[in-house]
């Protein structure tokens, strides 16, 4: 497989971005538990035009993440790994393995219960983190393998995106949604004009995320769905699609993604923090992240393989897809994000956190150990 340059561009910036999302991550830990705590945390609780600076983050600032995954997944349709169904298939099928497993085994234990909401939680997969683990393994990495986990990790996020629109939409306003896809509409009428100035997108983008905030759909989903109407053309650096999804390569992986990590992990830990853990929703998320995560990619992988759908390139092995599905269970941003969506209880909250931030440290430890071994093994 050959890497293309967007896509080493890509791969760069989300290696750094990882570095520096478990830097801020450690760092808001220590200060959420220092004699800073209470500043500290009152800070991001602190009201801003109605909402708390946490709340304009998640809800604000995450939409431009979402418009640049969505910016990633239109071009690997037309020009990347996904653009043949042969190649498509196998991470398509992977990523469905990996979030059907993590998804029934939470239900198995947490069905019935307060805490079923949950199920979304260890579906999840944090681009960031899973390549800036994988990029540490260095030059040993095959191409492939790359591809296959960012790619996986996209189809995740997609997936993850699709369960917030449906599973946790309380109430809807059919009118402030009516408007919201009335303005899409309009986008993509512009889209078919060949109009590609900007300006137009943006203005019509940030007008459409009001709409959907107000309407009980997750406004973030407007990242998504504006990312498919801003122009494409031939996929060229002078496109605006290229411009655009470079452009924010670098402001989300080290502002944004770090600014979220920030202000959803100012966890303050109390003594008892480990009480949370006998819960069946922490079991549930962390046995859905570290085992289901790499049963569910590989044994969908297998199947897929095995039926014809799919078919595994030569440098990837099954080793390989197991290393991978080991470091798709660092849930981190996304499980985190759906964790705020699908708990109203504050102590749920923090301690479905604890339990990502147990599940994504030990998925990124067993990956990272598990793949330098086989990768350093004269024959894999």
């Amino acid at each position: 497989m050959k890497m293309t340059k967007t896509f080493k561009a890509f791969f760069e910036n989300e290696k750094s971005g990882g570095i520096i999302l478990l830097f801020v991550t450690i760092l808001s830990l220590l200060l959420a538990n220092s004699s800073f705590q209470a500043p500290y945390i009152s800070f991001w609780e602190k009201d801003l035009g109605g909402h708390s600076i946490t709340h304009w983050i998640n809800d604000g600032l995450m939409t431009i993440f979402f418009l640049l995954i969505g910016l990633e997944l239109e071009r690997e349709i037309y020009h990347g790994e996904l653009s043949n169904i042969k190649n498509a298939a196998l991470p398509i099928m992977a990523a469905f393995g990996g979030m059907f497993i993590p998804a029934s085994i939470f239900l198995a234990l947490n069905y019935g219960t307060a805490t079923q909401n949950g199920a979304g939680i260890p579906m999840a997969t944090d681009i960031a983190f899973a390549i800036g683990i994988l990029s540490l393994l260095g030059n040993k990495v095959p191409t492939s393998l790359k591809i296959f986990l960012t790619a996986l990790a996209v189809i995740d996020d997609l997936g993850a995106i699709i369960v917030i629109a449906v599973f946790y939409t309380t109430s809807i306003s059919f009118l402030n949604l009516a408007i919201a896809l009335g303005i899409w509409g309009f986008l993509f009428i512009l889209n078919r004009k060949k109009v590609y100035n900007i300006i137009p997108y943006l203005i019509g983008g940030i007008a459409m995320w009001y709409f959907m905030l107000n309407s009980g759909v997750h406004a973030t989903i407007t990242g998504v769905i504006l990312a498919f109407v801003i122009p494409f053309g031939d996929g060229g650096k002078k496109s605006t699609s290229y411009r655009l999804q470079h452009f924010l390569h670098k402001p989300v992986a080290l502002f944004i993604l770090p600014l979220f990590a920030i202000a959803n992990t100012c966890i303050a830990i109390k003594s008892d923090w480990h009480t949370g853990l006998n819960h069946p929703n922490a079991f549930g998320i962390i046995l859905g992240l570290v085992v289901g995560k790499p049963i569910g990619i590989l044994l969908f992988s297998f199947i897929g393989v095995n039926a014809g759908i799919c078919s595994l390139p030569k440098s990837l092995k099954w080793t390989h897809i197991l290393g991978a599905g080991m470091l798709g269970g660092i849930g981190f941003t996304m499980s985190i994000f759906i964790t705020i969506l699908a708990f109203q209880n504050p102590e749920i909250i923090v301690f479905s956190k604890i339990a990502i931030l147990i599940a994504s440290a030990l998925a990124g430890i067993f990956g990272f150990v598990y793949l330098r071994y086989i990768l350093t093994r004269k024959k894999v």
